[in-house]
């Protein structure tokens, strides 16, 4: 098991230092979906994802999936498949996990709010690509492609966001 913290703008780990965003509105003990913030505590990483079409599988210490054109995740409070992997086309409010921007080319899902789902208490939290900016997120901790691919590589298996 390797942890890695997140803390004012840097992930740290296994003796590497990175780089990283949060949320738009930081990092909160109270989080609730569609607030913008990072939920802070620990976070299990789940199971990582990935674009098969722009890059190789990541070598990690979870199980890794692609990433097909008909996934998908929802984000409804109201439905019975919140903060759960959905099937497109669907009904419900989710996001579109197949993107034309390369943030979600490697996503790590983070077990916020997942056993048990709590509806509102926030859905799809994810370690994934920064944009080239380094603009916030809406919720995720997000560093460099090759930083991701690095931490991945080294055995992370948690991330701790400080707050």
């Amino acid at each position: 098991m390797v942890e890695f913290t997140y803390h004012a703008g840097t992930l740290q780990g296994a003796g590497l230092t990175f780089r990283a965003v949060c949320g738009r509105r930081g990092v909160t003990r109270a989080k609730h979906e569609g607030d913008g913030a990072t939920p802070a505590g620990r976070h299990a990483l789940r199971r990582v994802l990935y674009r098969a079409d722009r890059l190789a599988a990541p070598r990690c210490a979870v199980p890794v999936e692609p990433i097909g054109l008909a996934d998908g995740w929802c984000d409804d409070p109201a439905d019975t498949a919140y903060n759960r992997p959905i099937r497109l086309p669907a009904t419900m409010h989710h996001e579109r996990l197949h993107r034309e921007d390369n943030i979600y080319d490697v996503i790590g899902v983070l077990g916020w709010n997942m056993d048990p789902v709590v509806p509102g208490r926030g859905s799809a939290i994810f370690v994934h690509v920064a944009r080239a900016d380094f603009a916030p997120t809406d919720g995720c901790v997000a560093l460099a492609l090759p930083e991701l691919l690095a931490c991945l590589e080294v055995g992370l298996t948690e991330i701790f966001v400080e707050g």
